[in-house]
């Protein structure tokens, strides 16, 4: 009977808010919210909050291609913004979102405000693609998307350290995953992207280890 109210209660949380889940730890339905992580079939149920503190839903980016990235500035990985940059630069005319996730879960890494972080993005690789709010990727307070993501793809595609990566397709649905050793650039990632950009929808979740 509790589960059966809480799902209810998030039910109507859900409709106030637009059909969005939000993640915040703060929130008395944080935990309701899980119950309907199975239900969701597409990341546009999602919201996140951009690094300037406004609103961010994932189905603004309904039709396009997006690569969620989570970041860290002072990762031994961080040159990898600016295969991304260049990505964002290279395809987005023809529908590639790159948004990044700045994240503090692995190593520390990320341990600044935002205003430090978007000064290190810009003035060290010229990033002027999306980053959301710090976020959590992992653990117990993980933002809804990643709680999906893992649960759509399995435990081998969740994140292990910065710079994991997802691939949308343009209906939200996971297409592929890479990890941190595979560069943005790559010719996996690239070939991916393309594939995806070139079809008008996605193709489904595919399941892989990368």
């Amino acid at each position: 009977m509790t589960r059966i109210l809480a799902t209810f209660a998030i039910v109507g949380a859900l409709l106030v808010s637009g059909g969005s889940v939000w993640a915040d730890s703060n929130d008395a339905t944080a935990g309701a919210k899980k119950l309907l992580i199975d239900d969701v079939v597409s990341a546009h149920e999602f919201r996140f909050e951009t690094i300037d503190g406004e609103p961010l839903p994932l189905a603004k980016y309904a039709g396009k291609v997006v690569l969620v990235v989570n970041t860290a500035s002072e990762c031994a990985f961080s040159p990898q913004f600016e295969g991304l940059q260049t990505l964002w630069e290279r395809y987005r005319e023809r529908g590639l979102v790159v948004l990044g996730i700045p994240s503090n879960d692995f190593g520390g890494q990320e341990p600044g405000i935002a205003s430090e972080i978007k000064t290190y993005c810009r003035l060290n690789y010229g990033v002027n693609f999306t980053l959301t709010a710090k976020t959590r990727v992992k653990g117990a307070e993980a933002h809804p998307f990643y709680v999906w993501a893992q649960d759509q793809l399995g435990f081998l595609a969740k994140p292990r350290w910065n710079f994991h990566k997802y691939l949308l397709a343009r209906d939200g649905r996971i297409d592929d995953w890479f990890s941190t050793l595979t560069e943005p650039t790559s010719p996996k990632v690239i070939q991916a992207i393309n594939r995806l950009l070139d079809e008008p929808g996605g193709d489904g979740i595919q399941k892989r280890n990368n």
